[in-house]
């Protein structure tokens, strides 16, 4: 078991019932982290997207973990495919995408893996719900 960290987890959904998969992934991210703290969920239109797509309803989750990086995004994808989770493109419409936005004070670039995540604060989806539950995490 690693040291306690505290990460940001960033929530959306555009398919389907967008608010219980997002309840519904709360729910499972409560199992793997502790001291869980969740945004409001806010209705944002889908950017950078290749066709018309949903609305994406959006949110934050912050808790602490002792899981690694690699496993915890291995935890996030998991839950992503429990809901019916398709990758068929990328930007894609999507039941749940979970990204692992802050692990820590980590800095972390491998393979499918960037922590912290390159465009968050560019995203109010993201900044937006952080700012509401864990504004101290936004000073760099």
């Amino acid at each position: 078991m690693g040291p306690v960290v505290t990460v940001v987890i960033a929530l959306g959904s555009n398919l389907g019932n967008r608010d219980a998969h997002l309840t519904q992934a709360v729910q499972a991210l409560r199992d793997v982290l502790s001291d869980v703290r969740v945004s409001s969920f806010i209705n944002t239109a889908p950017v950078g997207v290749p066709e018309p797509q949903p609305d994406y309803l959006n949110g934050v989750v912050v808790g602490t973990t002792t899981l690694g990086a690699r496993d915890l995004l291995n935890t996030l994808l998991e839950i992503e495919r429990r809901h019916g989770r398709e990758r068929l493109s990328v930007n894609a419409a999507r039941t749940l995408d979970l990204d692992l936005i802050l692990y820590g004070t980590a800095t972390i670039s491998e393979p499918g893996l960037e922590v912290p995540h390159p465009r968050f604060r560019e995203r109010p989806f993201v900044v937006g719900p952080l700012r509401e539950i864990a504004p101290e995490l936004l000073t760099p």
